[in-house]
């Protein structure tokens, strides 16, 4: 009886975190900057009787909630951070809160509230049965930056975890059993001289220049690269005025590979490639790493038992004004994007909203395109994860749309899924030890004796600014 008491728990209070999810969706802030998200979600845990350390890694918005004590120990991940120019109102339109302003456009709104109600859950059933082992939640800033976990992570915090689960909003109720790619994030800054363009360009050195030619160098490194490996770019300072030849430009890098060992090597390639540009232009050029996270490590083990979690859970049902929502949203969205997502994830064509569970046990070892700073966690302990519907087939993340979604009662009924799958996991992760020797097992058979370390250098710090303060807690 004891998971349809979780069960009944979370229907009961499913207010309380829809609340949750609302307020954070209605005030948006991006990667470091999440004091609204983290203030309310450690001032509600506190109140559940939670012990929170907060400000890990000296990021003030990172913090972790415990309750219980002695082993095992398990980790839920939680994220709430936003994205840059994506505000919208709950609307089939485009039409912003805030002109240019942030918005939840990949659903963290959902995804760390799930968390803090799965804890909260699965904690009345350690006090009713007086269940020993320990519980935790991690409020975890900046993942859309690709780095708040990494610096928690040289922190420790992660490094007596027996495992942790997550999930990820999506467009299906599937289990992730694929893996995510590793990245670094690099700004390559150039230094010239300035000068006259037209009267006396002799007398200057561009950083343009070299900033335009590393990109050149790039591009044609492409064609020597293995499949699957991606190097994207933006210029964020390409100089002041057409008449003066910069002295100051910068190019902002992002590689991508299925393994961090590739993204190791393509990192010194590009770096011999902005050097070499350097030397073309007679200028100076120094890096600036701003991310680098692990490709993810799936755990079959944590998948299963998640997968029947899910299956365990009230199914989803949406409303015909849901359906006609998500149509709505949908009809934004180019057709062939559309088509293209429904083939990827196996949906019949006129199912806009899945309610079915799957798990694509083929899909195991492929790679997505995107990344995750839950990779380095993955390479710590062992992680489960899940992805449920909170936003019709053929919406994009990191859209208008998506942030329109997850703003709506699709996007909250998709995370009351998470949050059951997650705490009914929790209780027989608690329960039966046995599991999570089989998923250690299994962890350390995936990371074949490679021990995980920060690729961060110590040396690059936290890009908090003063602003952000919490009240203690």
């Amino acid at each position: 009886m004891s998971k349809q008491t979780i069960l009944g728990w979370i229907n009961e209070n499913e207010g309380i975190f829809t609340n949750m999810a609302q307020r954070i969706w209605e005030n948006p802030q991006i990667a470091y900057e999440e004091e609204f998200a983290a203030q309310l979600q450690m001032e509600t845990l506190k109140d559940a009787g939670f012990k929170i350390k907060q400000n890990i890694g000296g990021v003030p918005t990172a913090f972790v909630a415990e309750f219980g004590s002695g082993q095992p120990v398990i980790g839920i991940l939680g994220e709430f951070d936003a994205l840059p120019g994506l505000s919208q109102t709950i609307s089939a339109k485009r039409d912003e809160i805030v002109p240019d302003g942030p918005g939840h456009g990949c659903g963290h709104n959902l995804l760390g509230t799930a968390g803090v109600e799965a804890v909260m859950a699965l904690k009345e059933v350690m006090l009713v049965e007086n269940m020993s082992g320990t519980i935790r939640y991690y409020g975890c800033p900046a993942e859309e930056v690709l780095s708040g976990k990494t610096f928690m992570a040289r922190e420790g915090v992660f490094d007596d975890l027996d495992c942790a689960l997550t999930w990820h909003p999506g467009t299906s109720n599937v289990v992730a059993n694929m893996s995510a790619q590793a990245m670094v994030s690099i700004k390559f800054h150039f230094r010239g001289i300035t000068a006259h363009a037209g009267g006396a360009p002799h007398a200057g050195r561009s950083a343009l220049d070299a900033v335009e030619l590393m990109n050149v160098g790039a591009n044609y490194m492409r064609e020597h690269m293995l499949d699957g490996l991606r190097i994207h770019y933006v210029i964020t300072n390409g100089g002041l005025a057409p008449n003066v030849v910069p002295d100051k430009a910068s190019v902002w890098y992002y590689l991508r590979a299925s393994t961090k060992e590739q993204v190791d090597e393509m990192l010194v390639r590009i770096k011999k490639i902005a050097h070499g540009a350097a030397l073309m232009t007679e200028t100076q050029v120094d890096s600036e790493m701003l991310a680098f996270c692990y490709e993810t490590l799936p755990n079959d083990t944590l998948n299963d038992v998640m997968y029947e979690n899910l299956k365990l859970a009230d199914e989803l049902v949406f409303t015909e004004e849901e359906e006609k929502f998500a149509g709505e949203l949908v009809a934004t969205v180019d057709p062939a994007i559309v088509a293209m997502s429904k083939r990827r994830f196996g949906v019949p064509t006129e199912d806009l909203l899945p309610t079915g569970i799957e798990y694509h046990k083929h899909m195991k070892g492929v790679t997505m395109g995107g990344s995750t700073d839950v990779g380095d966690v993955s390479w710590i302990t062992p992680v489960g994860q899940v992805y449920t519907t909170c936003a019709p087939v053929g919406v994009q993340a990191h859209s208008w749309q998506a942030t329109a979604a997850y703003g709506s009662s699709i996007g909250m009924k998709g995370m009351q899924l998470a949050a059951k799958s997650m705490a009914l996991s929790l209780y027989d992760l608690l329960t039966n030890q046995e599991i999570i020797i089989k998923a250690r097992e299994e962890f350390k058979e995936s990371t074949a004796g490679k021990p995980y370390s920060v690729a961060i250098p110590e040396k690059v710090k936290p890009p908090v600014t003063a602003a952000v303060e919490l009240v203690g807690i």
